[in-house]
């Protein structure tokens, strides 16, 4: 594949991300968003508005001393106002004061917009964009012309939406930046909007799009296969309404499919930890379906095409995953086949020995029952476990009773449970009280246990879990109930099934402490109490 022009890449997760409801960034948030893009290596970041907040203000005041490796910080700001004098303009001097290397400037480009929201005339709004990007060079800064609207006001007046541009030109802009404010264009559009504009505009352009039509990813490639050099965007796709342009879906795809040089080859490995750092610092949820960077992105269930992906790889995944720091999961369900149970098997390392079929129809006679093994890849390894050669289970469940009562005097219930289990070889008769019953539960195992294995107590629930599977039964429905445990950094997930809700959480719970003690008393990091 040829090498193609670079592409620069312009992030504005700190500014238009900013906008997305639920977004809140402190000013350390902002640093360390800038640091991470900066190693990345994003060419371009846009801090803010610093003539609309003390914060964004303060933020380049920091930034100027971050020592940035490679990426420029850009200011963001509007026109002068109309009809004033852009030197005596307040915003327009925040701006120049921010010391931001570069000052990307939004303008109007509708004329709807520019006679019913500025309420202006045509000629004033072209005045204001020659004369706020003059004043920018004059104090020696790079300027990007945002163009809002472009695409609408193109479809509504081109000439005047190419005029918007050219007074821009003239005026010293280095880049002029095509903005599909509303998110409602298609890629056929865009392209031909940009291929018309290579008669009338000399410098570079890029393109800033919105996710409104689920296009935003798709009109920035359009863009870029028309000859846009620069792609404005967020990490994860951060911004107001549905979202801006996805980097972490652009930047691989330039990479890799188009062979633009957008980023580093080497820095695309951080591509995943980039997005899902970044969503911590959002205090938000990745998303387990974005691609590349998803936990999903390679999640294969079906049956046919993880045997296929056990021959070839490529059959199944458009990129090898690790190419974007990512990796490559097997999903175990009642949709797998032979190849789920084996692949899986060897990604835990452990082996099946030939026992594919008999651990597949277990897998399906439990998701028949109601029992999510997909969900729960402890189960699934326990399955595993149970039959490989010298199995011994660590323990047995012989009884287990639980009561609720409101005691004389007390405003909540109070549970008890009495188990009686097989340790060791020895029986052991435990009783545990608790305000609820599955805390009892697993206090009464726990003191069982601990006669034999004392390491039992650094286990901890992190996670439970209900579901109701069948509701329309009301309150005889089943009951599923997922357990998420934990020991030091290692976590895994148990589930159980039954009408009983009581019953399903100790089924999860037994599976959960049985997977611990088989683990670690393989690994030698458990042992007797002797």
């Amino acid at each position: 594949m040829p090498k193609q022009p670079k592409v620069f890449t312009y992030d504005t997760t700190l500014r238009d991300g900013a906008q997305r409801k639920g977004i809140s960034y402190s000013l350390d948030d902002k640093l360390k968003i800038t640091r991470l893009l900066d190693e990345f290596g994003i060419h371009y970041i846009e801090g803010g508005w610093p003539g609309s907040n003390p914060k964004d203000a303060e933020y380049f005041e920091q930034a100027a001393k971050l020592n940035l490796k490679q990426a420029k910080v850009a200011a963001f700001g509007s026109t002068r106002r109309v009809n004033q004098d852009v030197a005596t303009d307040m915003q327009v001097k925040a701006l120049v004061d921010s010391k931001a290397q570069v000052i990307t400037v939004v303008a109007k480009s509708w004329p709807l917009h520019v006679t019913e929201v500025l309420r202006t005339t045509l000629e004033e709004n072209l005045a204001m964009i020659r004369d706020t990007v003059a004043y920018l060079k004059s104090h020696e800064r790079e300027v990007v012309l945002d163009a809002e609207h472009f695409f609408d006001g193109y479809r509504a007046d081109s000439q005047y939406a190419i005029e918007c541009l050219k007074v821009a030109q003239e005026a010293g802009a280095d880049w002029i930046a095509l903005c599909d404010t509303n998110g409602g264009s298609l890629p056929s559009w865009i392209s031909q909007v940009i291929n018309d504009l290579k008669g009338h505009i000399n410098i570079p352009l890029g393109i800033h799009a919105h996710n409104d039509a689920e296009l935003a990813v798709a009109n920035s490639i359009a863009a870029v296969e028309a000859g846009a050099t620069m792609i404005q965007g967020t990490i994860n796709g951060y911004g107001e309404r549905c979202g801006n342009a996805n980097l972490t879906s652009i930047i691989p795809t330039l990479s890799l499919k188009m062979g633009c040089e957008a980023i580093d080859e080497d820095a695309l490995t951080g591509l995943t930890e980039l997005s899902r750092a970044v969503c911590e610092i959002a205090n938000l949820n990745p998303d387990p379906h974005w691609p590349y960077v998803g936990t999903a992105a390679f999640a294969h269930k079906g049956g046919i095409h993880v045997a296929a992906i056990e021959r070839i790889a490529a059959s199944y995944e458009h990129i090898p995953p690790d190419t974007v720091g990512n990796g490559r999961e097997i999903v175990i369900s009642e949709l797998s086949g032979r190849g789920n149970v084996r692949m899986r098997a060897a990604e835990l390392g452990l082996s099946v020995e030939g026992h594919e079929k008999e651990v597949l129809d277990a897998i399906k006679e439990m998701e028949g029952q109601g029992l999510s093994v997909e969900s729960a890849e402890g189960t699934f390894e326990l399955l595993i476990r149970r039959r490989l050669a010298g199995y011994q289970a660590p323990f047995e469940i012989l009884d287990l009773v639980v009561q609720s009562e409101r005691r004389c005097g007390a405003h909540i219930l109070c549970s008890q449970a009495t188990v009686k289990m097989k340790v060791g070889g020895e029986i052991y008769h435990t009783v545990a009280e608790s305000t609820g019953p599955v805390q009892a539960i697993d206090d009464a195992m726990r003191k069982a246990l601990c006669e034999v294995y004392p390491q039992v107590n650094e286990v901890h629930l992190v996670d439970y879990k209900v579901r109701i599977l069948d509701p329309e039964s009301a309150t005889a429905a089943t009951t599923r109930v997922l357990v998420e445990a934990g020991y030091k950094e290692q976590r895994w997930n148990s589930v159980g099934c039954s009408q009983n809700i009581i019953d399903a959480s100790g089924q999860a719970l037994a599976d959960s402490l049985e997977l611990f003690l088989l683990r670690f008393l393989e690994r030698g990091e458990v042992s007797d109490g002797d």
